[in-house]
């Protein structure tokens, strides 16, 4: 015998509704690997073409300071070229680390990496930024780098956040590198990440972290660097090797980025971009685990697209969410962190072909299980621009994906029998059923920035796009008082030890 349930009245349904919800039906973490491109056959093939890249062609530029160490472990010279065998390849992939954390400055805040575990962050270099006020760009500035950082603070689906713009008004390197550290010390406690120019950059830095800390950097470290040792094709950079070595040496964790592009610094072919990239962060993992084994790197292989027919970037479109989603899943075949790019559309502003171009190439890469995923929050205009709006939007849209990865959970209290059952032969229908009422909160995301209502609503609500309502949202998060993550005594150390330019 089937329980009635009373009936709530409309009013009751309507305060229901409206509620807040008290569960987030998708969190970050969701588990990927749905999406895989490639067979067991395509990935060994893959594979066995990059180990042979890499013991027979060799890698190019070697530096000085890299020739010893490698050589001793069993890397060889010949013709100018530092030939990596596969034993060595193997032994790096065997001792690297295959899972880790990846602190924020506030423990809750952290991210595990590894496995099949998908976070959604940031990342980029844009010079320009598209204004609030004039929807218009202009160079991008040290205000609008913490602007992003304590926006980005607020938003749920961004599990970590790297410098998604240059400021443009800091003079040299060092300055830049300083003062980008400090927006994002100040801006959240989210982990982080940034890049150093120079390798003298890294000391001061991490210094200048700890004073933010009530222990050592090595003991929580929250600020990971993203560098890229490798320049495509197949040769090293020095002054990334550099920073390299300082990062290891103060205990930093690394993403060692390749980002060879399609049909310019590496093959047109798919199959063929693949294997060289693939070589090429390889040799990325092996340089990394020769000068300290087991060193956390996240395997950060971006396949990028160009427009054949111009040598423009493409940074959206069906080939770059092919690659990168087949990147995640060589890394993950491997067993090692992956990192990969999306949501680089090409588009401008927040039109239709920005959500056509973020929407394919996020849940491709969720779906593939990348376990980082770059660039998925704020970036415009094939990664030279970066807009607030974009950032709300995209959070949005992330909720979205986390929600698609999480699937479907089946149960015998959520197949509801008997809830069937009561709705056919009593009301006829499943509204405001105690089944329907759980499921609500439990199993559905509310947007708030996308449009459901009626068209006559829609226009007596002021006809507002998905831009407009970004552009409000934005503007509430920023005119907020922000958190205070800087104790008025670090931030009086910091600012008497380092040449500080942000206002406040």
């Amino acid at each position: 015998m089937t329980t009635r349930v009373k009936r709530r009245g409309r009013k009751e349904r309507t305060a229901e509704r409206a509620a807040p919800p008290t569960f987030n039906p998708c969190p970050p973490g969701q588990r990927g690997g749905q999406y895989r491109p490639l067979s067991e056959a395509d990935c060994q093939a893959i594979h066995a073409t990059a180990l042979r890249l890499l013991s027979e062609l060799g890698m190019g530029e070697v530096p000085d300071r890299l020739v010893a160490p490698m050589t001793a472990a069993g890397a060889s010279m010949a013709g100018g070229r530092m030939r990596i065998p596969e034993s060595l390849v193997n032994r790096a992939i065997a001792l690297a680390a295959k899972r880790f954390t990846h602190p924020g400055r506030d423990p809750a805040r952290s991210i595990e990496l590894g496995g099949d575990r998908v976070h959604f962050g940031t990342g980029g270099a844009a010079v320009q930024v598209l204004d609030l006020d004039t929807a218009r760009y202009r160079a991008a500035t040290l205000r609008d780098l913490f602007d992003f950082t304590r926006l980005q603070d607020r938003l749920t689906n961004v599990s970590w956040f790297t410098r998604c713009c240059i400021a443009t008004d800091m003079e040299g390197p060092e300055a830049l590198d300083i003062n980008t550290a400090f927006a994002l010390l100040k801006g959240t406690t989210k982990p982080v990440a940034t890049a150093f120019t120079l390798p003298e950059h890294v000391a001061p830095i991490i210094r200048m972290a700890e004073m933010t800390m009530d222990v050592p950097f090595a003991a929580r470290p929250f600020l990971k660097a993203h560098i890229s040792p490798i320049i495509s094709p197949m040769r090293f950079g020095a002054d990334a090797v550099d920073v390299t070595f300082e990062c290891i040496r103060h205990g930093v964790p690394l993403s060692c980025i390749t980002a060879a592009q399609s049909g310019a610094t590496a093959p047109a072919t798919l199959a063929g971009f693949l294997a060289q990239s693939h070589a090429e962060t390889l040799a990325s993992l092996v340089m990394v685990n020769v000068l300290k084994p087991g060193h956390p790197m996240v395997f950060s292989n971006w396949p990028l697209v160009i427009d054949l027919r111009s040598g423009a970037f493409a940074g959206g479109g069906g080939e770059i969410s092919l690659l990168n989603a087949a990147s995640a899943q060589l890394t993950g075949w491997l067993g090692l962190p992956s990192g990969v790019a999306s949501s680089m559309t090409d588009a401008k502003v927040p039109d239709a072909q920005y959500g056509m171009e973020k929407a394919l190439s996020s849940l491709a890469a969720g779906l593939s299980g990348a376990n980082l995923i770059y660039e998925s929050a704020g970036m415009t205009a094939s990664l030279l621009g970066a807009s607030f709006e974009a950032f709300v939007l995209d959070d949005e849209m992330l909720a979205h994906v986390y929600r698609m990865l999480r699937g479907v959970e089946v149960s015998e209290e959520t197949l509801g029998y008997d809830a069937i059952v009561e709705a056919v032969l009593g009301e006829g229908h499943f509204l405001g059923g105690a089944q329907t009422l759980a499921a609500m909160e439990r199993d559905y995301f509310y947007p708030a920035l996308s449009d459901r209502a009626t068209p006559r609503a829609w226009e007596d609500a002021g006809r507002q796009d998905a831009w407009s309502r970004a552009n409000a949202r934005a503007r509430a998060i920023l005119a907020a008082p922000p958190p205070v993550y800087l104790s008025a005594e670090a931030e009086r150390r910091i600012r008497g030890e380092y040449d500080i330019r942000l206002e406040g």
